[in-house]
């Protein structure tokens, strides 16, 4: 699975992106709050990549922060919001204002975004509101003021989830495995998360 994309950029589109890395095009779909920090074509851009597969498709998602990458992610951890959905969430609000949201159940806020109802706004409240973490900051924190520990949960569940695992059964492999550990390398800390789903 593909985790991240570094190169050139070649096409900008408000949806997407296409980027040259070694000589091939990838065509990557990307939220409006990517599209807006990325330079123009030519210039050098980084990604964190969310792999999606389907039977008769491979679709890439692609973001400029961490934190869009992640609740991308959550978002689509939620019962009926597809990638196409989620993307649209991430478009029509900014992450900021979408974590605010989600933790004060702005039912309000939430069907504001375009192509969100009211059940599916109170789907993701109530779905969500208990799936972020303390890692996820408050509007006004940066994200580069993770703890160590919290940024290698949030590696090690990203690297999960574009290996197919669901976000329930990967948050508790990740609590079992690394409540005792002191902060381990990432490799060691994915096999030894990949064991404990092995074992459940």
């Amino acid at each position: 699975m593909i985790a991240q994309l570094r190169g050139n950029l070649i096409e900008k589109h408000p949806s997407r992106l296409i980027v040259d890395v070694g000589g091939v095009g990838y065509d990557v779909l990307v939220p409006l709050s990517t599209f807006y920090v990325v330079g123009d074509p030519g210039s050098g851009v980084t990604l964190r990549v969310h792999t999606h597969v389907r039977e008769d498709v491979i679709a890439l998602y692609g973001f400029a922060t961490a934190l869009e990458h992640d609740l991308f992610e959550r978002l689509i951890s939620v019962n009926g919001i597809g990638p196409k959905l989620a993307l649209a969430v991430l478009s029509g609000i900014e992450p900021a204002e979408l974590i605010k949201a989600i933790r004060l159940q702005d039912v309000a806020r939430l069907t504001a975004i375009p192509g969100i109802g009211k059940k599916t706004a109170e789907r993701i409240g109530l779905e969500m509101k208990d799936r972020l973490p303390a890692a996820l900051q408050a509007p006004g924190k940066e994200q580069e003021q993770l703890r160590p520990e919290d940024k290698l949960r949030d590696d090690v569940l990203s690297a999960l989830m574009n290996l197919g695992y669901q976000r329930p059964a990967a948050d508790k492999a990740i609590e079992k495995a690394l409540k005792d550990t002191a902060n381990p390398p990432f490799d060691q800390a994915l096999r030894s998360v990949l064991r404990a789903l092995m074992k459940a």
